[in-house]
């Protein structure tokens, strides 16, 4: 039995949590066996799934049985869903113990020809949650959750399940709150302070810093008090993808505090500055 270090989500009866889509691709590698950058799932896909997961866990395929069509229940065009048996090579994170084999039901992408991929032999990392009782057993997060290692990243997982357990670590985000623009001294100056709404009620906001002669500056902050000298998080961090994936593409009116027009209008421009410097949130599956 492997046990892990500490997180948090294949097989329960014959039911999938979720219905995801395509974490499931070709890798293109380059001749010394590196996977291109490009070739990468993107982050907010490995995040939702991360996220979302109690356990995390890389295995080898040992067996993989495609499902008779009328005993699986419905599977999105240009897939199938099969019973999967595995061995647990390490379990990267959770707080549950998994079996040294584990079995699952996963959905897997049809080839050219119409028949499921080859995925025996191949190294899959697993986002679960366990079967309580049953260590050989684990669910997928969603139909999709098993994802070649090659896509995934190494480093990048790692680090986001770091981010993950960090008990400072950003919040769910799941909106915003409230907004206000404080205008400064000078033409040109001023502050909007923007408070985010977070699935815990933990604190976050943001304030975007307008000077004379400077670039506009943002930053996030995660305490009681909005930090002026906070930065924006780097892209492809759990921050970053707690508020690119999260935030409104504009400032909802029901946010702003001011009644002024003019302070309405900065708060605006001032919230459209953080979500171009965002950027997309780059999210490919199909929940």
């Amino acid at each position: 039995m492997v046990k892990a270090r500490k997180l948090v989500p294949v097989l329960a009866a014959a039911m999938l949590a979720g219905a995801g889509a395509g974490a499931f691709v070709p890798v293109a590698a380059s001749a010394q066996g590196t996977v291109d950058s490009q070739a990468l799932m993107p982050y907010a896909d490995l995040a939702d799934l991360a996220d979302a997961a109690q356990l995390v866990a890389v295995v080898t395929v040992k067996k993989a049985v495609e499902l008779d069509a009328d005993r699986t229940g419905p599977v999105r065009n240009g897939w199938t869903r099969a019973y999967v048996e595995a061995d647990t090579k390490s379990l990267l994170s959770g707080n549950a113990p998994i079996g040294a084999k584990v079995k699952y039901l996963a959905d897997i992408p049809l080839d050219a020809k119409g028949r499921m991929a080859k995925i025996k032999k191949r190294d899959m990392v697993l986002f679960a949650r366990p079967v309580a009782g049953k260590p050989g057993e684990v669910q997928l997060v969603a139909p999709d959750a098993q994802v070649p290692i090659e896509i995934v990243g190494d480093t990048r997982l790692r680090t986001l399940l770091g981010e993950l357990v960090t008990p400072d670590g950003a919040p769910v985000v799941t909106g915003v709150r409230d907004a206000l623009h404080t205008p400064g001294n000078l033409a040109g100056e001023g502050e909007t302070q923007i408070f985010l709404k977070t699935e815990d009620d933990s604190p976050a906001s943001i304030a975007v810093i307008r000077s004379p002669n400077h670039p506009v500056r943002w930053g996030l902050s995660t305490g009681e008090l909005v930090n002026p000298d906070a930065r924006p998080p780097a892209k492809g961090t759990l921050a970053w993808y707690r508020l690119a994936c999260a935030l409104p593409a504009q400032l909802p009116a029901s946010a702003q505090i001011a009644t002024d027009p003019s302070l309405r209008r900065a708060a605006a421009q001032d919230y459209a500055v953080v979500i171009e410097q965002l950027g997309n949130c780059g999210r490919k599956r199909v929940f």
